[in-house]
Order: C-alpha cells, then sequence, then structure tokens
C-alpha cells in the first residue's frame, strides 16, 4: 500500500516493495545505517551516512568558498 500522499517517488527502484511506502523505507534505511534516494539524490549510488556527510562538506565548502 502506496502512501496517499506521495505523488512521484523520486527512488529509481521501482520494483522495490516499499517504493512510494516512504513509512517502511525510512525504517529499512535507518536499520541498514543508510539514505533512502529521495533524502540523498546526488549520492553516486552511495547511500551510506559517511557519503552524505562527505556531500555536505562539499556543499558547505563551496558555498563559503573554501577550497
Amino acid at each position: 500500500m502506496a502512501c496517499e500522499k506521495v505523488k512521484e517517488c523520486p527512488c529509481p527502484r521501482t520494483e522495490c516493495e516499499n517504493h512510494r511506502v516512504c513509512c517502511v523505507c525510512i525504517i529499512k534505511h535507518k536499520d541498514t545505517d543508510s539514505l533512502p534516494f529521495c533524502m540523498f539524490t546526488d549520492n553516486d549510488n552511495d547511500k551510506s551516512n559517511a557519503a552524505y556527510f562527505k556531500k555536505l562538506k562539499e556543499r558547505f565548502e563551496q558555498e563559503q568558498g573554501i577550497e
């Protein structure tokens, strides 16, 4: 059963049983220490928390003009 309020799910894994079932998807990713695609779309297929924080650091440094 898909979540009623989710009109479009950005996750490319349409065959996943959790596609458009956000509450279950979030729990699954929490248990696997990774982020759902919808929360981290520019992940280069690495959904780990480490990759997420690396990308955040890059964005912050870019915004601040830090090299």
